[in-house]
This record gives C-alpha cells, structure tokens and sequence, in this order.
C-alpha cells in the first residue's frame, strides 16, 4: 500500500478548503492507497470555521500554521520540505485548494504514477475555466517561456511526485521561486495525465494578469542563463532588422525584452537556499483535524 499525501496551501479560503477535502474522501473511496491531506496556512487573517468532518477515507489531515505570509509557491515548498522532513511518503501530490484542480483527477494521477518507473507525473491543462481574455493572454505566457526557454511548460502544482523527485527538489534552491520551472529542471522526462481546470468553489480567482507575468517571469528565471543568451540573440538580430528603419515605435521590443530582462534578474534573487533551508522555522504550530 503506498502512502501518499496530499499537499494543499491556504490563504484565508478556509470554505473552498473543506469542500476540497469533502470532495476527496469521496473520490478517493475505494483507493487502495494510505492518503493523507497536509494543509499550509499561510498566515491566514481570518480564522477557519468549525466543522465537523467526515473524512472515512483520508487517513489524517494536519494543518501547519505558518508565522508569516509568504506566499502560494513557498508555501508548496516549505510543504514539500516537511513532508519530505518528517513523513513516510511514496509520493506527494500538491494541488490547489480552490477547486480548480479537481479532486476527481486524483485517481487518474494515481493510475499513471503506477506505470511510470518512478517518473513524476504532471496535469497537463487541457481546459480552462477562466474568461477569454485570460486564456489567450495564458497561451502567450506558455509561447514566451517555450520560446526564451525552450521548455514547454503546461502544468501547475498539480502533479504526483515519487519521493526521489521530492528529495531532488528539496535540495534545489530554484523550487523557493518557482514550483512548476524547478520540476521541469531537476527531471527531464516527465509523464502527463490531460487535466481539466475546474471553477472555484468559492469567489472569484486569485490568478491576476500581473501575477500572472510574475508566473512566467518566475519559470523564465529558473532558466535566466538560456533566457539571456536567447535574448542577446533576439537583441542583435532585431537592431540589424530594424538599422534602416529605427524609430521610438520600432524600439518598443526592445524596451519591453530590458524591461523581461531586468525583471528575470530581480526575481532570480528570491532563489534564497537559505531562507528555503529555514522555511520551516516559520511554523508556528501545527494543528491535528484527523
């Protein structure tokens, strides 16, 4: 029997949480899999309702208080630590706790990480919920991070990870700046399931426009060496276009790939192995559910 947990960061979304959980022990029934839910709250300003559960099938839930904000990616990662820390595991399936990865594919995850040798196993975003304008603008990020990267990154956190991919992630400083870039850098072959995002249980999204140029920024510097050799490439072949025919409006590229560049560079800093060493420091107790 393998024992797998579930990992799952919280700001303040306390109702769309337990639904979550309700929805898992439903469709986890009939698994033959010790599962376990491990919660981050990251410093949450409202306190969670009471509730009185019915987890049959979930084998223990925690919840880890953390001391400070620190946000969605870190949370996963000081989560990823501790599991890999204190915890027998097999495997390690991170998912968000909104809704919109959806229970229902837990299974399918599971199936595949059956036959995968030890691979970790990722859902492939095949369908999104969100209006049209976020769909296009998230094709455009997944066609810039293949393009300056040449990765083609298209899943989230919601994957099944074997404990030799855990134990590669916690040693490397890029998983405290971006989940999905430090997964796709320390495998090289990954096993994909086609993932169906689900609408959130509860109000509307938290996925802005500018987080998420943050996002894709964030993938892009956890490759910044290939990023900025492709980009002085991009820089010199675009000036021997446009020598003939500069101008303000022919400039504008270029301006927006220094902007990308600096913005790479900055968010590259937040790769801090010794604040992801310390991460769980920041508990600040821990709270038993089941």
């Amino acid at each position: 029997m393998s024992k797998i947990n579930i990992l799952i960061p919280v700001y303040n979304d306390w109702s769309s949480v337990f639904k979550l959980l309700e929805n898992i022990n439903i469709q986890i029934d009939g698994l033959k899999h010790q599962i376990s839910v491990l919660i981050i709250n990251d410093a949450s300003t409202e306190d969670p309702p009471i509730n009185d559960f019915n987890l049959k099938n979930i084998h223990a839930v925690k919840v880890i208080n953390m001391k400070e904000n620190r946000g969605h990616g870190r949370c996963n990662a000081a989560g990823l630590k501790y599991i890999d820390r204190n915890y027998e595991y097999d495997y390690i399936i991170p998912m968000d706790g909104d809704g919109e990865d959806r229970p229902e594919e837990i299974k399918d995850l599971l199936n595949k990480i059956d036959n995968s040798n030890d691979k970790p196993v990722v859902g492939e975003r095949v369908k999104r919920s969100e209006n049209l304008m976020f769909k296009v603008c998230y094709q455009i990020h997944k066609l810039i991070t293949l393009t300056f990267t040449g990765k083609s990154i298209k899943f989230g956190n919601f994957t099944c990870l074997p404990k030799t991919t855990v134990e590669k992630m916690v040693k490397d400083k890029s998983t405290w700046n971006s989940f999905s870039g430090a997964l796709t850098k320390v495998e090289n072959s990954l096993i994909s399931i086609p993932s169906i995002r689900g609408n959130r249980y509860f109000g509307p999204s938290k996925m802005s426009f500018y987080n998420l140029i943050i996002h894709s920024l964030s993938i892009i510097s956890v490759f910044r060496k290939t990023f900025l050799i492709r980009s002085a490439l991009f820089i010199i072949l675009y000036i021997w276009i446009i020598k003939s025919n500069a101008s303000v409006i022919t400039a504008i590229p270029l301006i927006f790939l220094l902007i990308a560049v600096y913005s790479v560079s900055n968010l590259a800093l937040r790769e801090n192995m010794e604040e992801f060493k310390n991460s769980l420091s920041q508990i600040k107790d821990i709270e038993k559910i089941k």
